[in-house]
């Protein structure tokens, strides 16, 4: 059954668009959930059905907002062992390793995040967006590692998203580079698209796209005659756009070590130790890892910070650089 939200417009909220006007009154609903309603058609306007989520209200205009019974998931699950780093009755952070996608997809919809998650003994998840994507409020790569929060319940997913819009959630992320960048420490920030000439990949445009900010230092740089440049980086994203530190490197000039599909070509090195070399030319992954995440819980108001090593495949090779660097 329809639940109803039912609205009077006061004087004081006069001359405002009918979308942030209710977003304003229920702030469990995310405006681009209250924007999708409209467009659906679950919205009325004095008794009338209401299309245009920029409509502008005015005094004693009289709001009825539709909010349809979720859908059920259909999704099977999955036996795979999580890293739960936390969990409560709101959310859950977990520490996804390489490999895995978040969520079902075209040509996997059984081995993926969610699949695993609804195999858990309290398989909760929100259920307010896209039926295949039960409690996931943001992703990273299927070839990424790192901490992730998930949603347990319909209240924190829309303010954890609503934390992800306003760019104040923490992510921190660790990644090895080709090369070393100049300045050592920046920020870089373009416009990010998706490619023309390849639709699973993004670009940096000048024209359009949405807007992309990368923080980025240089932690550790290995150089030396026995091994090719390579340098250890850390960035903090202002934005979470698909593939962003993947594309800002590449555009930058330093792909990432692992990345399959931003790499530049690098000069094959003599003398390189071969079991380093076999490491870095046959590693299945990128070498990027979602090291930090942090936001304010949303029941609790307290901010929660979690932090993560980098996975043993990843550690080995920067122990090995190391070594050979001396």
């Amino acid at each position: 059954m329809e639940k109803k939200i039912n609205l009077i417009v006061k004087e004081d909220n006069k001359n405002l668009r009918v979308d942030v006007f209710i977003n304003k009154n229920e702030n469990q609903l995310s405006r681009t959930r209250v924007k999708n309603l409209i467009l659906k058609k679950k919205l009325k306007l004095n008794n009338q059905i209401m299309t245009d989520p920029s409509k502008k209200i005015f005094t004693d205009d009289v709001i009825e907002l539709s909010l349809p019974e979720p859908k059920k998931f259909s999704l099977k699950p999955y036996k795979y062992k999580l890293d739960i780093v936390y969990e409560d009755n709101d959310l859950i952070v977990i520490n996804k390793p390489a490999g895995i996608v978040m969520h079902p997809g075209a040509g996997n919809y059984d081995n993926t995040i969610v699949n695993a998650l609804m195999n858990l003994n309290d398989s909760s998840l929100s259920n307010i967006g896209d039926e295949l994507r039960p409690g996931i409020v943001h992703r990273i790569d299927k070839n990424t590692s790192g901490l992730v929060v998930i949603a347990k319940n319909n209240f924190s997913h829309e303010n954890l998203s609503s934390q992800f819009r306003q760019h104040s959630i923490t992510r921190v992320y660790q990644l090895l580079i080709w090369g070393k960048i100049r300045p050592s420490k920046g920020k870089v920030e373009t416009l990010i698209a998706r490619s023309s000439r390849n639709r699973q990949m993004m670009e940096v445009s000048n024209v359009k796209g949405k807007k992309a900010i990368t923080n980025y230092k240089t932690i550790e740089v290995f150089e030396n005659n026995n091994t090719p440049t390579l340098s250890l980086l850390e960035c903090k994203l202002e934005t979470g756009r698909t593939h962003q530190i993947r594309v800002h490197m590449n555009f930058l000039g330093n792909s990432i070590v692992g990345d399959d599909k931003y790499k530049k070509k690098f000069k094959k090195i003599k003398n390189i130790d071969p079991v380093l070399e076999k490491y870095l030319t046959e590693l299945k992954r990128q070498f990027l890892h979602a090291k930090s995440i942090g936001f304010i819980h949303p029941k609790k108001n307290k901010e929660m910070i979690f932090n993560s090593i980098l996975p043993q495949e990843l550690e080995i090779i920067l122990k090995m650089l190391r070594n050979t660097s001396k």
